[in-house]
């Protein structure tokens, strides 16, 4: 998930640097260079999920993207709705773990 919001990200930001939605005195090439390097992190973030701070890594990122909203209205929206998805997937993972290990554990696996 986090993968493929990284996509995403990596567009917003260049529709941050196309759009001149960063405040005066800022580059506006700075907007591409944070939509890549926030790219990038989610990436790595993506392979740390297993690990309880990884997980809060990610809504870190989310909170950081709905942030993002301030910029550029759309992508609060988009933040919201990877948020959304993101936390399906913590929590649906969750328990797909806890029903896999309550398995294992009866069938001596």
């Amino acid at each position: 998930m986090l993968g493929f919001e990284s996509i995403i990200v990596f567009l917003g930001g260049l529709a941050l640097y196309g759009l001149k939605a960063l405040p005066a005195g800022i580059e506006q090439w700075w907007g591409i260079v944070v939509g890549v390097v926030l790219a990038i992190l989610l990436i790595a973030t993506s392979g740390v999920l297993r690990h309880d701070w990884g997980i809060a890594l990610g809504w870190f990122w989310q909170l950081l993207i709905i942030a993002g909203g301030f910029l550029e209205p759309a992508l609060a929206v988009v933040g919201l709705i990877f948020g959304a998805m993101y936390a399906y997937a913590t929590i649906k993972g969750g328990s797909l773990d806890r029903r896999n290990a309550a398995r294992a554990a009866t069938n001596g696996d």
